[in-house]
């Protein structure tokens, strides 16, 4: 059995305070397609855009009103340039893919033709890559590999050892175990302050904590399409 894990990026949501301008960006610097933009399920007056990659990848757009009033600080809310730095758990830059060297070039003078500087090449050994710049400080990159990542290559000693990674730590992290899947759902853990957790209100993410899976779906089902679609 194949080992379970991600077979790539679904999605990444991205914050705006100009929809129809990264919509209008996105379209045709890019040509990505519109494939979805309806009201965000269970955020009150917020707006969702998916914006179609591939048939199983889409970049996403997050609007709100109050989106506009948050101040954007360069290191802090955005890095300078893909090279620079910005607060944990932020968009430090996003790289789209592309199949082969042509169609990079072919993307390079794409977005050079909507009056967009870009740059490289650069051939960083395990990728290619071009480098631009998108709308509200976003730092964008298109990049392709001709083989997978070889992690006998990629992997460097000195960096491994100032992280603080043993060998065995650098096995697993290499191969990591596989899942065994039990005979039932495994259940909801209980709440545990040394984990991660999402910034629900918190007498609401613990009656969460302790909601069946089923009730917690019913509650939250979102899969009816607009009621009102635009096309």
């Amino acid at each position: 059995m194949a080992a379970l894990r991600p077979n790539g990026m679904h999605h990444i949501a991205v914050t705006t305070a100009r929809m129809k301008d990264q919509i209008e960006y996105f379209t045709d610097v890019l040509g990505a397609k519109l494939v979805g933009f309806y009201w965000m399920h269970g955020t009150e007056g917020a707006w969702h855009a998916f914006l179609e990659l591939s048939a199983s990848s889409t970049f996403a757009l997050v609007f709100h009103p109050d989106v506009a009033k948050i101040p954007a600080t360069l290191d802090v809310t955005h890095s300078r340039t893909p090279g620079h730095f910005c607060a944990p758990g932020t968009l430090q830059h996003f790289a789209f893919n592309v199949d082969s060297d042509e169609d990079l070039l072919a993307m390079r003078d794409r977005i050079r033709s909507r009056g967009i500087p870009t740059f490289g090449p650069i051939d960083h050994g395990m990728c290619k890559s071009i480098y631009f710049a998108g709308l509200e400080g976003l730092n964008l990159e298109v990049s392709t590999s001709a083989t997978a990542i070889d992690p006998k290559v990629w992997i460097e000693k000195e960096v491994v050892e100032l992280a603080g990674i043993s060998p065995e730590e650098l096995e697993r992290y290499v191969n990591p175990p596989a899942f065994v899947a039990t005979d039932g759902p495994v259940p909801q853990p209980p709440f545990d302050p040394s984990k991660p957790h999402m910034a629900y209100p918190p007498e609401a993410y613990k009656a969460m904590l302790t909601m069946p899976d089923a009730q917690l779906s019913a509650m939250n089902d979102s899969s009816a399409p607009p009621a009102v679609p635009a096309l």
